[in-house]
């Protein structure tokens, strides 16, 4: 096992997996710090007992990174700290050689964390003076030169993300908002070094640090840019960057990409398609899909107020009734659909009509109540026999993996940029596995939800 990773949330891992996974790397992810094992226990503790989960045991010999997902992008930064640490420990004990903090492509922080402090924790406990944060990935249109982070064509601080709820993104000059929540003094490798080349990079390095820079940015407009930057720090023991940095590392390690990398294991059934992010990007993919006749199933999120029962008619059933209300519902449609489709549920809708019911449940309420019908529902399609199964939306997807307490996620081919097919063993008897999509809901063209079936995942891995 090569390189170590710690993500700061779900399908940001899934996308740095992907990246790795493309450049070489044989890949797994897991949910968490495991408890004990190669990878994990062997014991089926806290899964769903009805679908007598296996332990996904994989042999380290058999992989060249392991990414840990974490959910500590926006807690309190003493916390992100204790959980990133613990993930660390995990990692050198399984013999990571490299340890790569995987942040948001958009720096998503605030002026007291959590990249700066969560980094500069890894570099104490590993005894390093030095490292590089870079949040650029040009393929999906995050890149920085002269330490400004553009998204797209314009600032970030231009871009939407300064009126983010939780992590508003107001000045993008990433060595300032670095500086700010960092103890070490904050320096920037810019464009002029990096056309230079790897070597030009490193002397740069070793310039801050004898300046007394513990931290730089780097600058990154290509995917060229990024291959020369993996060269640089083949021997740097902690990287932060987004998950482009992730494509030149392999390289480092003596391997380039390969089809062998991504092979998953056949997971014959049933396909489906589970829905919850409210971003244009999805909105317009669920349009797309059920505007081109496939059958799709709204979920929606007026049944779950206080005196509805799935179906409009008033009732006074408690929260939990509410929710088996419509996900029995939707299973009764999804019974009635062919064999061969790929059936779309989706509670995604227009910014109005969602705001109408987070007027009457307030914001968390509301979310929370359809990320438990969505999971409930993807969980009753895994139990009806779906055995390719794709969540769009972060959120959605974090509680689509919670539900079905998958523990391990070995990495497959990419559909879209950042976003991959997985694979989770589900049946220790019979061998079975579960093929999973985790996407983000800005992720991916407008007809992803049909390209994804046609990306060849269906190899046998042994």
């Amino acid at each position: 096992m090569r390189l170590g990773c710690i993500a700061d949330d779900f399908t940001g891992a899934t996308d740095l997996a992907n990246n790795l996974v493309r450049a070489g790397m044989r890949c797994v992810l897991t949910n968490g710090v495991l408890s004990s094992g190669v990878l994990s226990s062997g014991e089926p503790s806290n899964r769903v007992p009805e679908l007598n989960h296996a332990s996904d045991r994989f042999d380290t010999a058999d992989i060249d990174a392991i990414v840990v997902a974490l959910k500590s992008r926006t807690i309190a930064a003493s916390d992100a700290i204790a959980q990133s640490l613990a993930a660390l420990a995990w990692l050198k004990e399984r013999g990571a050689q490299q340890i790569y903090f995987k942040i948001c492509s958009t720096f998503d922080s605030t002026d007291q964390g959590n990249i700066g402090p969560v980094t500069e924790a890894l570099m104490d406990a590993v005894g390093s003076d030095f490292a590089i944060a870079c949040p650029a990935f040009p393929e999906n249109k995050r890149t920085i030169f002269k330490g400004y982070l553009f998204a797209g064509d314009g600032l970030l601080n231009e871009s939407g993300m300064q009126n983010h709820p939780l992590t508003p993104m107001s000045d993008a000059n990433l060595v300032r908002v670095l500086q700010r929540q960092s103890r070490r003094k904050v320096g920037l490798i810019d464009y002029s070094v990096v056309a230079r080349g790897a070597a030009a990079i490193r002397q740069r390095v070793a310039q801050l640090r004898t300046d007394g820079y513990g931290l730089a940015i780097v600058d990154a407009i290509s995917n060229d840019d990024l291959m020369q930057l993996g060269q640089a720090l083949a021997d740097m023991p902690i990287v932060t960057a987004g998950s482009g940095v992730a494509i030149g590392l392999p390289q480092n390690f003596g391997l380039a990409p390969s089809a062998q990398a991504a092979l998953l294991p056949a997971s014959p059934g049933r396909r489906a398609i589970v829905s919850g992010s409210c971003s244009l990007a999805t909105l317009a993919q669920v349009a797309a899909y059920r505007d081109g006749g496939e059958p799709s199933f709204q979920i929606d999120a007026a049944d779950l107020l206080d005196g509805h029962a799935g179906d409009g008619k008033r009732s006074a059933h408690s929260e939990q009734q509410r929710i088996q209300a419509l996900v029995s519902k939707a299973l009764a449609w999804y019974h009635g659909q062919p064999q061969h489709s790929a059936p779309l549920f989706y509670s995604s809708a227009a910014a109005d009509q969602v705001r109408s019911v987070q007027q009457q449940l307030g914001v968390a309420k509301a979310g929370y109540l359809i990320e438990q019908v969505l999971a409930n529902i993807a969980l009753a399609l895994v139990r009806s026999g779906v055995r390719q199964l794709l969540v769009a939306g972060g959120e959605t997807s974090g509680a689509v993996v919670q539900t079905l307490a998958v523990q391990q996620l070995r990495i497959g081919p990419q559909i879209d940029p950042g976003v991959p097919w997985c694979a989770t063993q589900i049946e220790a008897s019979a061998g079975q596995w579960l093929q999973l999509a985790l996407k983000s809901g800005n992720f991916g063209s407008t007809d992803f939800f049909q390209k994804a079936w046609s990306v060849k995942t269906l190899t046998v891995y042994s």
